[in-house]
């Protein structure tokens, strides 16, 4: 099974930037389709974007559209986060996600999960 480790999470004020990258294990990660989702204390685990296997499709949710951006290289096996004009209200713990062979595009269809990394944007 691939493994997942998130980095790049960190402290910012709105408005500002972070990078959030996702490695993966193995030789297998063009085979996964790869998702973003982030969880507060109190609150349901929320989607926040995904990638296809290839990168040709990618997928956001509303709060995040025109902020965000997503992309993939497969020949690093690393997924990205580009995550622009921050607000409060994104902060939470952001998560990694894989799935085979398709691209869920809701908090429930992934197969594995990375162990998160915290973004903490203040105003």
């Amino acid at each position: 099974q691939v493994q997942l480790v998130e980095s790049g999470g960190g402290l910012v004020q709105a408005g500002g930037s972070l990078r959030l990258s996702c490695a993966a294990s193995g030789r297998t990660f063009s085979s996964y389709a790869m998702g973003w989702l982030r969880q507060t204390p109190g609150k349901e685990r929320e989607f926040v974007s995904a990638i296809s296997l290839s990168g040709s499709n990618t997928y956001y949710a509303d709060s995040v559209k025109g902020r965000f951006t997503i992309s993939r290289d497969n020949a690093k096996n690393t997924v990205y986060l580009q995550m622009n004009s921050l607000k409060p209200e994104d902060t939470a713990v952001y998560f990694c996600a894989a799935r085979w062979g398709v691209t869920p595009r809701n908090r429930y269809d992934y197969d594995t999960w990375g162990q998160g990394t915290q973004v903490t944007v203040s105003s």
